[in-house]
């Protein structure tokens, strides 16, 4: 711990209670980042936990300080984010990485058939939940040398495929406000703002979107975790791009 690529860096991670959130977790932890890992559930926060310190080895037990905070938070309750924020800001003072994982699928319909309440949910947390990150940790990310905010976003934001509207136009309009975001901090400030379309993978939405489908013939989320390293690290210069896996 402590001499990757995100040493002392202190990393918040949506969705992080399993699947690519997970992932991305233990490998920043790994990479000897502080990791704030954010989920709906604690039981995965939980396990995400006790894996990061079997990853660390004999010096996080016999410190018994592991290298992960854990907050259970629904994105969908947007002003507990902004307690979150003030929380972080009194503990850590400055945010160096922010990961945009968090997303729900909601149901497959034809357009004009969706429920107002699930319709509601899918934007309240793809986009909105993103939107109050930014507007709660923008001042904080300003605080730290090489700050960078990377949001995960999907093929089905630009693809049109029938059926899949509310979840297809949170990820048009994330990828929209990210840029837009990206434009307005450019040449102001040392914050870099990026996009991930991880592709397909083994995770729990995508086999909420194709139930037919063998997920042992789709690559772990694990996989998927370098370009998350490359866009954290300090060394990264691109701003306003979505990394295509």
């Amino acid at each position: 711990m402590g001499q990757g690529r995100l040493a002392g860096r202190v990393a918040l991670i949506t969705g992080a209670s399993r699947g690519l959130g997970a992932a991305v977790a233990r490998r920043f932890a790994a990479e000897g980042a502080q990791v704030i890992a954010l989920a709906r559930t604690q039981g995965g926060l939980t396990e995400l936990d006790d894996l990061i310190r079997a990853d660390s080895g004999d010096a996080i037990r016999a410190t018994g300080a592991g290298p992960a905070t854990l907050v259970t938070l629904d994105l969908a309750e947007h002003d507990a984010i902004d307690r979150m924020g003030a929380a972080l800001y009194q503990r850590f003072g400055r945010l160096d990485i922010l990961v945009g994982n968090a997303a729900v699928l909601g149901s497959l319909s034809p357009a004009g058939h969706f429920a107002k309440d699930d319709w509601a949910l899918v934007q309240a947390v793809n986009l909105t939940a993103n939107w109050r990150l930014i507007r709660c940790f923008d001042q904080l990310l300003r605080r730290s040398d090489a700050a960078r905010a990377i949001f995960v976003t999907c093929a089905q934001g630009r693809a049109h495929t029938p059926y899949w509207g509310a979840f297809a136009a949170s990820k048009a309009a994330l990828e929209t406000l990210a840029f837009t975001w990206a434009a307005e901090i450019a040449d102001i400030s040392a914050l870099r703002v990026n996009l991930i379309d991880p592709g397909p993978m083994r995770t729990r939405l995508r086999a909420q979107a194709f139930p037919g489908e063998d997920p042992s013939a789709l690559p772990a989320p694990e996989s998927r975790t370098d370009a998350f390293v490359d866009l954290a690290s300090a060394e990264c210069v691109g701003n306003g791009e979505i990394v295509t896996l």
